[in-house]
């Protein structure tokens, strides 16, 4: 008798990323639309999704490490940019091809963080979040203080070339941005749904237990931090090669703290959950851009201060309201939906 709804026979199929033949439909559907988009897309939102692919990678290493391995970390823009500077370096100074240099950059910024953070993954909780920030400010000051790296001057670098295809503009490195988030977008799911990854969320939900269970809990947190820094180095060559001059003021920390928010917002432990929050509040920043200057207009005795600050206030607010109201984030939403779509044509309970 034939199961009704969305019914899985074998855990290999109930494992499986794409499971159904409408997965599949959809699958081709976006990636056929993705890589044709900049026949007919306009010039703002190809580099609007050049720019949210390369923030997509970054909030994935960070999922990684706090979402699903529950470590907190606000040091993923300081490895961003050991990344950036790493590929400036690479390409410049050691005549490297960028095809190389790209997993090299990322490469560096998890050996460093390896380095950096072997000390401060011996400690959880508020104290390693603390500590990840004393690794932002530290690799920022040598950063500024180094000379070969440009100190305050910074360095340029040169576009991403491939071969004979050089990518310095906005509709070539659209397919460059693209295919590198994808791929990294699959070996994030596919660490996720390996023993590596169900030993980081055995640690995020119980070290305690997981220790007992036979888990190096030292290893796998340092595995998580390194696959965490890695990322942020890939998106780092990235932005390097795009922006073609990197500096220190890049790298803020309010972007690493909108990093957090946006696994927050997107939902703790889910890789959907990134592309839902990266998504949710990068969209919520060029709304705060278009509606500012209106509302400066329109409410004049709101004084210069408080207008050039309102977009921190949107972002500080909408993430206390899904603390409070939806603390897993838009995914789990996403799940709901799904739950009821499987159970069709039956409706869904509670």
């Amino acid at each position: 008798m034939r199961p009704c709804g969305v019914a899985d026979e074998t855990y290999e199929k109930d494992m499986a990323i794409v499971r159904t033949w409408q997965h599949w439909t959809i699958l081709l559907c976006t990636l056929a639309v993705l890589y044709t988009f900049p026949l007919y897309g306009s010039y703002y939102f190809i580099s609007l999704i050049n720019y949210l692919s390369r923030v997509i990678i970054i909030v994935l290493g960070l999922q990684l490490v706090s979402g699903h391995c529950g470590q907190i970390s606000f040091g993923q823009v300081a490895f961003m940019a050991v990344g950036a500077y790493g590929s400036a370096i690479f390409t410049t100074t050691l005549d490297i091809p960028f095809l190389l240099a790209l997993p090299l950059s990322g490469l560096l910024a998890g050996t460093i963080g390896i380095i950096g953070g072997a000390p401060s993954l011996r400690i959880k909780g508020f104290y390693l979040s603390i500590a990840t920030l004393a690794i932002h400010f530290v690799l920022m000051w040598l950063i500024l203080h180094v000379e070969f790296l440009g100190a305050n001057r910074g360095l340029t670098c040169p576009p991403a070339k491939i071969g004979p295809l050089v990518f310095d503009t906005e509709e070539k490195m659209y397919y460059l941005f693209v295919t590198v988030m994808l791929i990294m977008t699959f070996g994030a799911k596919n660490i996720e749904r390996s023993h590596v990854g169900r030993a980081f969320v055995a640690i995020r939900d119980n070290d305690l237990a997981a220790e007992v269970m036979g888990i190096n809990l030292f290893y796998y947190k340092l595995l998580a931090f390194f696959i965490s820094c890695f990322y942020a180095g890939v998106a780092g060559s990235l932005m390097a090669h795009q922006n073609l001059v990197i500096h220190p003021d890049q790298f803020t920390l309010l972007t690493a703290i909108e990093y957090v928010g946006m696994i927050i917002v997107g939902g703790m432990g889910s890789i959907p959950g990134v592309f839902f929050g990266v998504i949710f509040i990068v969209g919520l920043n060029e709304l705060v851009m278009t509606f500012t200057p209106l509302l400066a207009g329109w409410f004049p005795l709101l004084g210069a201060g408080f207008t050039a600050s309102i977009g921190v206030i949107v972002f500080g607010a909408v993430v206390a309201l899904f603390l409070l109201f939806e603390p897993y984030g838009v995914a789990h939403r996403w799940e709901i939906f799904k739950t009821s779509y499987r159970l069709y044509p039956f409706a869904r309970s509670g």
